[in-house]
Order: C-alpha cells, then sequence, then structure tokens
C-alpha cells in the first residue's frame, strides 16, 4: 500500500497576478502529489499517469543510479544518466591506449556493453508510513545514545522483517522529518550495470571546472547504461550470460524538445537538505564545517592534479577521485558566497526571535517549546568545539583511500561478532556486497604516491589538532615537529602492507579480529590503532543525535504552528517529485540569463585549449550545419543547455525533465551558481537547475559511432548510415 498518511502535505500552489502559473518550492515526496493541482500549474496528461499509487505510471520508469538518478529509455533496460554519473565506470574502463574519457566510448553491440563494477540500480517498488512502529522503540527517560541505537536496531528490525517475508526485495527504512517520521521504502536492486555508449570528456564535460554551477552552459552531460538480471529476470551479478532488464515502464523521449516556457516537471532521488534548521546549524557550518572543507578538499585537487601531470594513466587512475572533489569543492563555495549573499544566517535569527515571541505569548507553547532554541545554541556551541577534530578524523577515514581500505577491513571483524541487527549498516550480509565492490574500485585506481601524499598532509595538519595529539596511533608523527615520525610511519606502513593485493584483501575480510592481528600488515595495525577512537566519534554521534531529534522535532511543531502550514520533509535520498517552468533568471543587475543555449555558443567558446576544446569532428559538423532533424542552423543549430525552475540538489543529478505530456526533454546535471543555496533555502528568483537539452542527447548519440543502435532501440528516426560520421 502506498500510503505515507502522516507527511502527505497541503500545499497551495501559487498563482501569479496576472493568471500565469509559477513554479513553487518543494521536492515532495509522491504521497503528496495528490494536494498539487497539476493541471492548473500546466500538466497536460491526468496526473495519474504519472504517479499512480495502484498502478503502473511514469514513475516507475525511474530509478536511482548510484548517487544519481536515471531513467528506462527502452524496454531492454536502458538507461539515460549523466556523464559525471558514469564517470568512474568511464574512467575504470579506459587505459592510455584505449582512452574511453578522451575518446568517448558506444557500444557496437550488447556484448560489447562493459560492466561498471560497483554500480547498481535501485528501483522504487512501494513504501508505507512506520513511524509508530519506530517510536516505539524508545522508553522513557532513554539515555540519548541509547534512544538512537534503540531507534536504528528497530529501523534495521522492520527492513529484515519485511525481507524474509519477501524474498528477493530490498527493504529500508527512511527518516522523513527528523526524530518525527519514519517510511519503510521497498526496491528492486539490480547488481549487473554495464557501460553503453558515452561522448568524449570534451562534449560530456565541455567548459570543465570554470563552467561547472554556471550558466549558460554548454556540457554534453549524458551516458547511457543497461541493467541486466539472470535470465529468469531475478537480479544478479554480472554473468556473460544474463539478460536485459525488462522495466516495468519505458519513459518516452521526445525529440521535438520543449521551449521558454514550457512546463516540466522532475522525478528524481535528491541527496539531503537542510531547510528546516536552526540558525545556529547555518552558522555552524558557515563558520567550521565548510571553510575546513573547502580548503582540504582544495589542497588535495591542486596537489593530486599535480601528480597526474604528464601521465594519462595515472591521470585517469584519479580522475575521478579529483572531479568528486572538485563538485564538492566549488559547491560549498558558492554556498558559502549564498549564504554571505542572501544574508541567511541573520534571516534564519530574526524568524527565530519572532518564533520565540510567539511561543512566550502561550502558557502550553512555552511548556512545550520553550527552552528549544536555547539548547539548540547550546547543542551547536559544543559542535563548534569538536568540529575541527572531528572533521580531522573524518579526513583521515576518507581521503587516504588505502587506509579507508584497511579501517573498513578491520571494523568489518569487529561487526561479524555481532547480530545482524546490531551491525552497522556497511557490515550487514544485506549490503556486504556493495561493501566490498566500493573496495574493488578502490584498489582497480589505486596510486600509492596520491595516498602517500595525502596521509603525509593529514599529519603534518594534524599537529593544529590538539585532541589528536591523544591518539597512539599518531604518537610523535603529527605537525612539523613529527616530521621524521611521520616519514617513518609512511614508509613501514605503504611499503610492508599487502591489502593492495585483491586476493589479500578478499581472504582478509573473513578473519577475526585475531587472525587479522596475527598478519602483521602495518596497514592493518594501524586500522586497529585508530579503531577505537572512530568508533567513540561514532557513539559521541549517535549521543548527539539522540539530543538532536527531539529539539529539532520540537523546532519544526512550533514554526508549523507558528507560520500556520505543514512543511514538506527535506531531501534523503529517497524518490521526490518536483515542477516548474523552462525559464531564465536575473543573477544581478542589468544581466539576463535566456534559458537555452545552443551549439552556435560551443564554436564561440571554443579555444582549442582545455576546457573549451571542442572536438575536431564536432567543430566540423556544427560548422557544416550537419544536424539532421535534431537542430536547424537558422536557429543556432541544436539546442544544447536548458535552464529551468525546478526545485533540485545533488541527487539529481540523471533525473530526467519530463515534458507536459510526460515524455524526457532534457537530462538534469547541475544547478545554476546562485542555486547552491537550494540546501538550505529556495526562491523563485534565483533557484534554477541546469540540463543537457535531449535533442543535444539524440545528436550526439547519432553522430557516436554505434549510436544508431540506441536511437532505434528508443524508436527515434535517424537520417541514413551514409551521413552520421
Amino acid at each position: 500500500m502506498k500510503s505515507i498518511a502522516s507527511i502527505i502535505l497541503v500545499v497551495v500552489l501559487a498563482i501569479a497576478a496576472g493568471g500565469d502559473a509559477v513554479a513553487v518550492e518543494g521536492m515532495f515526496p509522491v504521497s503528496g502529489l495528490q494536494a498539487l493541482d497539476l493541471k492548473a500549474a500546466g500538466l497536460a496528461i491526468d496526473p495519474e499517469l504519472i504517479y499512480d499509487p495502484d498502478g503502473l505510471s511514469l514513475v516507475d520508469g525511474i530509478c536511482k543510479l548510484g548517487g544519481c538518478t536515471g531513467s528506462f529509455v527502452s524496454d531492454r533496460g536502458l538507461i539515460l544518466t549523466n556523464h559525471h554519473c558514469a564517470f568512474r565506470a568511464i574512467g575504470d574502463a579506459s587505459t592510455a591506449e584505449h582512452d574511453y574519457l578522451a575518446e568517448g566510448f558506444a557500444a557496437a553491440a550488447l556484448a560489447d556493453e562493459v560492466p561498471a563494477v560497483g554500480y547498481t540500480v535501485r528501483i522504487t517498488e512501494s513504501y508505507r508510513d512506520v513511524s509508530t512502529e519506530v517510536l516505539a522503540a524508545i522508553e522513557p527517560g532513554m539515555d540519548p545514545m541509547d534512544r538512537t541505537r534503540a531507534i536504528e536496531r528497530r529501523m534495521k528490525e522492520i527492513s529484515l522483517a519485511f525481507e524474509a517475508e519477501n524474498p528477493g526485495k530490498r527493504a529500508e527504512v527512511s527518516e522523513m522529518f527528523q526524530g518525527r517520521t519514519y517510511v519503510l521504502f521497498v526496491y528492486t536492486y539490480l547488481k549487473d550495470v554495464r557501460l553503453v555508449l558515452a561522448p568524449p570528456q570534451a562534449i560530456g564535460n565541455f567548459g570543465g571546472e570554470a563552467d561547472n554551477w554556471i550558466w549558460p552552459r554548454h556540457s554534453g552531460d549524458f551516458s547511457f547504461m543497461r541493467a541486466y538480471t539472470a535470465p529468469d529476470g531475478s537480479p544478479a551479478a554480472y554473468h556473460p550470460d544474463n539478460v536485459p532488464y525488462r522495466p516495468s515502464r519505458v519513459l518516452r523521449v521526445a525529440q521535438e524538445g520543449v521551449a521558454e516556457g514550457d512546463f516540466v516537471f522532475i522525478f528524481g532521488y535528491p541527496g539531503t537538505t537542510y531547510r528546516h534548521r536552526s540558525s545556529h546549524y547555518l552558522e555552524h557550518l558557515r563558520t567550521r564545517i565548510m571553510p575546513l572543507t573547502v580548503d582540504w578538499y582544495g589542497w588535495q585537487i591542486e596537489n593530486l592534479e599535480a601528480l597526474g601531470a604528464g601521465d594519462r594513466d595515472r591521470e585517469l587512475a584519479l580522475a575521478s577521485r579529483v572531479k568528486s572533489l572538485q563538485n564538492t569543492w566549488k559547491n560549498y563555495r558558492g554556498k558559502l558566497q549564498g549564504i554571505a549573499r542572501l544574508d541567511l544566517v541573520e534571516a534564519r535569527r530574526a524568524e527565530e526571535a519572532r518564533l520565540q515571541e510567539f511561543i512566550d505569548r502561550d502558557a502550553l507553547r512555552r511548556k512545550r517549546y520553550g527552552k528549544v532554541l536555547d539548547e539548540l545554541a547550546e547543542y551547536y556551541r559544543k559542535e563548534d568545539e569538536t568540529a575541527v577534530y572531528e572533521l580531522w578524523m573524518r579526513f583521515l577515514g576518507r581521503s587516504p583511500q588505502i587506509l579507508q581500505v584497511a579501517l573498513t577491513v578491520w571494523e568489518n571483524a569487529q561487526e561479524q561478532l555481532k547480530d545482524e541487527a546490531d551491525r552497522e549498516p556497511a557490515y550487514m550480509a544485506r549490503n556486504f556486497d556493495q561493501t566490498r565492490n566500493r573496495l574493488q574500485v578502490i584498489l582497480d585506481s589505486y596510486d600509492e604516491g596520491a595516498d602517500r601524499l595525502v596521509l603525509a598532509e593529514l599529519l603534518r595538519r594534524g599537529g593544529d589538532v590538539p585532541r589528536a595529539q591523544g591518539l597512539r596511533a599518531f604518537a610523535g608523527c603529527l605537525g612539523s615537529a613529527g616530521a621524521a615520525g611521520a616519514a617513518a610511519l609512511l614508509d613501514r606502513v605503504f611499503g610492508g602492507t599487502r591489502l593492495t593485493d585483491p586476493a589479500y584483501l578478499e581472504r582478509a575480510l573473513a578473519m577475526t579480529p585475531d587472525q587479522l592481528k596475527a598478519l602483521d600488515d602495518p596497514l592493518l595495525d594501524l586500522a586497529e590503532a585508530l579503531h577505537e577512537p572512530t568508533v567513540r566519534l561514532r557513539e559521541d554521534r549517535r549521543r548527539d543525535k539522540g539530543r538532536l531529534d527531539p529539539l529539532q522535532a520540537a523546532l519544526l511543531e512550533a514554526r508549523q504552528e507558528f507560520l500556520g502550514t505543514r512543511f514538506i520533509p527535506d531531501a534523503n535520498g529517497t524518490l521526490r517529485f518536483t515542477y516548474g517552468y523552462v525559464e531564465g533568471y536575473s543573477p544581478r543587475d542589468a544581466v539576463r540569463y535566456e534559458p537555452l543555449t545552443t551549439t552556435r555558443g560551443l564554436l564561440e567558446k571554443d579555444t582549442g585549449a582545455d576546457p573549451y576544446a571542442l572536438p575536431e569532428r564536432y567543430r566540423e559538423w556544427i560548422a557544416g550545419g550537419s544536424f539532421g532533424p535534431f537542430g536547424d542552423a537558422a536557429e543556432g543549430g541544436v539546442p544544447v543547455g536548458l535552464l529551468y525552475s525546478t526545485d533540485t540538489t545533488g541527487g539529481n543529478s540523471g533525473s530526467p525533465v519530463l515534458d507536459a505530456h510526460g515524455r524526457v526533454v532534457g537530462l538534469n546535471f547541475d544547478r545554476a551558481w546562485e542555486a547552491t543555496i537550494n540546501d538550505f533555502a529556495w526562491d523563485h528568483s534565483y533557484s534554477r537547475s541546469i540540463g543537457v537539452d535531449i535533442r543535444y542527447v539524440l545528436w550526439v548519440t547519432w553522430k557516436s559511432g554505434g549510436g544508431q543502435r540506441l536511437l532505434e532501440e528508443m524508436g527515434i528516426p535517424w537520417p541514413g548510415a551514409d551521413t552520421h560520421r
């Protein structure tokens, strides 16, 4: 039963004075769509055709692909998603001899499609509210850490019980409103995903980091992948006998595209937003978390790029790592600028001052909410005190990739001693294949020099982190005074470990703690020494969450009462809906951005040098007007980029942009620079999402050797084969 009664939303559609519908804020759970007047907004089809809780609808053609979104565009499991979502798979398949990142990739037939190791496809099947069941685990007077543990265990128990009764399905309980509402989502997981087609990086990432988060945009950020199953249709790991997945719903691609003013909507799996958090949280991010992250990621980008310069194999091995760092680094810089530009912290403080006055005017409200804001202020004051150490430890556990592997191996040995429902999620039997695949992906592109460089810098920076001085693992190795000790540690760890051997790693993952100790591997010894402080930090986080959840739930209730409305739950990686219009905006005085770009702009930007180096054959096709049915020279050629007023965030990468008839007209991949603040605040005046126009996707696919079979598969007519090269 697809029903979430506790979070059904009451939303009033905003209508402009002239009668024109405008976009509204909202990454809506699909359970709330019935409250929206989508016909008045511009939807041309019956709303039940986009979401039907009792039958097939467009939403059944949407999937989650890794950390992105994808859509099924053929009945043979063909998935349309972003180039940057497939980036790691493209890089993994590339070598200096066969450089698919630089040259592009197009499988000539099913047998030539390349396994994308570590990728999974997740399809939402159903969901139901389980808030009462989850919250029943809380007992009066429970310690904050015990409260968090009880909720976590109950969430796992509900998921495991469902899976036991429904073999072949995956179930996960997600927290919708912090500390208040919980929903059980049921998924089909597909484990065999393959790369089908990707344009050259100079097309898929035209403009590079210079244009990232920037409009106007001319990136052909798309790729095709395919999901496979066992011959009987059941989910299965890669096997040469597997067959293409048969989705229950396929999205139709509309090669005519869209025009300015057209209604569009998006389904996808947006990551995490924080719109219901307090001013104290925003201030904590602004002054602690984001500046430290920007600094550390910037250092890694600069040094890893320098490490790969002049060595294409090494550059390819580091490419996915650097790209991920770049995306977060620029995103955080945009958020910091957005918080300052909107004076967001002060605006939230002013609202909270009015909220406190509202609370104080009523005795019952004073009793329920009177101290919430003060307690939140105290909570984040303590968070500020521990932020530097906690971030340093987080970077330590993630940035040196081989240390991440060692920590995972050691923790797995500890977690396997526990009952399934008490384990950390990554080490539960149901999730462990993904954990193993993640480690294999790290080894596939492992670069010892990069990890040595990164760990050395973290040890140097640790000298400025007082709490780090107490770590026995790094005694005498931190800061400038510990340079000699750090060098000796690095030589011992990197020179003596065998964890870079996949076979050795596989054996280690099956061992007990005592067996790991007996290996006498210096990297595993380091992981053992770091395990206790890592677990202690995690337990501190649980205690903090146990304190924060009731405060955040009370703040939400008070704000809803104060504002006289109900809120949309923050994005949390679950399926959401948003709508808007193809429209430009004005980022600053006397500047107006139009909502569509064309291949004419590619020629205008082309410098012949990275990041604006248009491949020669594309330059010739565009200059020669070789657009087929996908463009018109009189209109600037083929439309490339789209700008629209939907409400999106990370995780919406790869979401199909659908027109009023429910057809794919674009592919979401970014937001405008001003909209990086969307995680904290959305406003129609500046919040714009960026997508690649479907006409450009189809044109590039047509021009790609091997791409014509995909056009046929999607039912798209294309000119004769003699004109495709």
